[in-house]
């Protein structure tokens, strides 16, 4: 307490206290209105494109043209389903085919290797390592558009141009991937159970295999998911690779379709359509593995 408390009137210092109580409590009010506020608002911004989607895949071909975009009129989205997937000899359902294992090939195999890159580079000491490391890291800064030429000139040298591996070999490399497995490992690994493991006689194989993997499972959910949507909505190196339709992934499929549109208007409720199948495996992926990235993001908060 101040001086002038002391000599201040207990009636006044107990109505200056609730006065300035009164004046403070609206302003820590105010505060988490207007963030929950500006958080709706980008919510909804970032969902109204979902929303147009959603509404124009169960419209008709006049209705998609006449009606009012974000309101449903007649809905027939099975038969705009079916339409679909029986659009030139099913090949919607190659692309998304293609699609699923260009991407769930390519994040697996991605994921294992940057889990092993960046154990290796958080665990072992040798010559080179931080170089290595900040090679790493500096081809996270190059963009993948500057790298698709001197790809497709080295897959032409070989003969495995418009093939599957065209598209996989490079999509299973992930600088960041890499980078994100080496800090979680020196994180959440701690020396003294890889020491107490060696000292048991476990292998080095073993003890990444049944106990660093464990721990760093959820960073290597969070690869996996920047993996898998990368190479899902991968666009230019498909494009500069393949050139049989039935190759395909469903972006570059879609965009076939809708450059065709001006001579074919029928195609433009199909490529709506195929647009909102193409988002449900990626909705699929995040839902079903949100708790792994949740728990990953909580251990980092603890550990930081």
């Amino acid at each position: 307490m101040t001086i002038s408390e002391f000599t201040r009137p207990p009636h006044a210092t107990k109505r200056a206290r609730r006065s300035s109580g009164h004046r403070t409590r609206p302003s820590g009010v105010t505060g988490p209105v207007a963030v929950n506020v500006v958080l709706l608002v980008a919510t909804g911004y970032f969902l109204l494109p979902v929303f147009w989607l959603v509404v124009a895949s169960t419209k008709s071909r006049p209705d998609l043209v006449s009606s009012f975009g974000f309101w449903f009129t007649s809905p027939q989205l099975f038969e705009n389903l079916a339409e679909l997937f029986n659009e030139q000899d099913h090949v919607f359902g190659q692309w998304l085919l293609n699609s699923l294992l260009y991407s769930g090939v390519g994040a697996i195999v991605g994921t294992a290797l940057a889990a092993a890159a960046g154990y290796s580079l958080a665990v072992y000491s040798f010559r080179g390592r931080e170089a290595i490391f900040s090679l790493i890291l500096g081809s996270v800064l190059v963009p993948a558009t500057a790298l698709a030429l001197p790809m497709f000139l080295a897959f032409a040298s070989v003969g495995l141009t418009d093939s599957y591996l065209s598209v996989l070999l490079p999509s299973i490399i992930s600088p960041f991937g890499v980078y994100l497995s080496r800090i979680y490992t020196q994180a959440a690994v701690p020396v003294e159970l890889l020491e107490a493991g060696r000292v048991d006689g476990a292998s080095e194989w073993r003890i990444f295999r049944t106990v660093v993997l464990r721990l760093i499972s959820p960073a290597l959910v969070t690869v996996f998911l920047f993996q898998f949507v990368g190479i899902w909505n991968n666009f230019f190196l498909p494009l500069i690779m393949l050139q049989n339709d039935r190759l395909f992934p469903v972006t570059l499929g879609l965009f076939s379709w809708q450059s065709q549109i001006s001579r074919d208007p029928q195609l433009l409720l199909l490529t709506v359509v195929g647009s909102f199948v193409s988002v449900v495996p990626l909705v699929i992926t995040f839902l079903s593995l949100q708790r792994y990235w949740k728990a990953g993001l909580a251990t980092g908060s603890v550990k930081g």
